[in-house]
């Protein structure tokens, strides 16, 4: 009987999770919500805050994040509204809130019923996970896999929430670094016409790494990180 109840509870777990889902994406895509995330209107609305402005983005951003609202978006304007080294840390403090968010939403109503779905072919690669959830979460990260179905799916596995934030706050640095710095160095030569600011090391620095980061997967794999979950 213990046994029906808790295989109840984790299909009302599950129903809710799915309601949550659906609800979050029909709540950006159909309602006037949508409207504020134009980089214009986010922009105004946040430096409208004054001094908490910085805690006003982060908490859109994670709050975004975990309503299906594209990272990219957030990150854009964050740049944009901040320059881009202020608008960096912030959108990373905002992406890795709201990642931790969805994870939680994902495991608290979703794990359960995940679990009791899993056979032993499944089970084997959710266990690989647990024990390389480090490894994992920040290969996955590294080779830009979609940011919030990630943070969600990750809540449905048995990685610990201490490894899926570090594999996150780690992996997402590069791409959320080269999104802000670009964004803000285009926004600021647009602001003040000197197209000299093209030529600075920074600027090389980061095309450079933008270049090198599609090659970090395959660097990952000949130090076999993440060699067993490619195989």
């Amino acid at each position: 009987m213990q046994r029906d109840n808790g295989s109840s509870l984790a299909k009302m777990k599950a129903i809710g999770f799915f309601i949550f889902v659906v609800l979050a994406i029909l709540i950006v895509r159909l309602t006037e919500l949508r409207e504020y995330l134009e980089i214009e209107k986010l922009g105004a609305f946040v430096q409208d805050s004054g001094f908490w402005a910085p805690l006003m983005f982060i908490a859109i951003y994670a709050a975004g994040v975990s309503l299906f609202v594209p990272a990219t978006v957030f990150t854009t304007a964050g740049a944009a509204i901040f320059g881009p080294y202020w608008g960096f840390l912030y959108a990373w403090v905002g992406a890795l809130l709201g990642a931790s968010s969805a994870f939680f939403i994902g495991r608290y109503l979703g794990r359960d019923f995940a679990a009791s779905l899993i056979g032993e072919r499944l089970k084997k690669y959710d266990d690989t996970i647990a024990r390389n959830g480090f490894a994992t979460v920040l290969y996955l990260r590294l080779v830009y896999m979609p940011f919030t179905p990630m943070n969600f799916g990750m809540g449905l596995t048995s990685v610990r929430f201490r490894e899926y934030f570090w594999g996150t706050a780690l992996g997402i640095i590069v791409a959320t670094f080269i999104i802000a710095f670009i964004v803000g160095t285009v926004k600021e030569i647009w602001v003040t016409g000197h197209w000299g600011l093209l030529l600075t090391w920074e600027v090389l620095t980061t095309f450079c790494l933008f270049i090198f980061s599609f090659f970090i997967p395959k660097l990952m794999q000949r130090l076999k990180i993440g060699k067993w979950f490619t195989t």
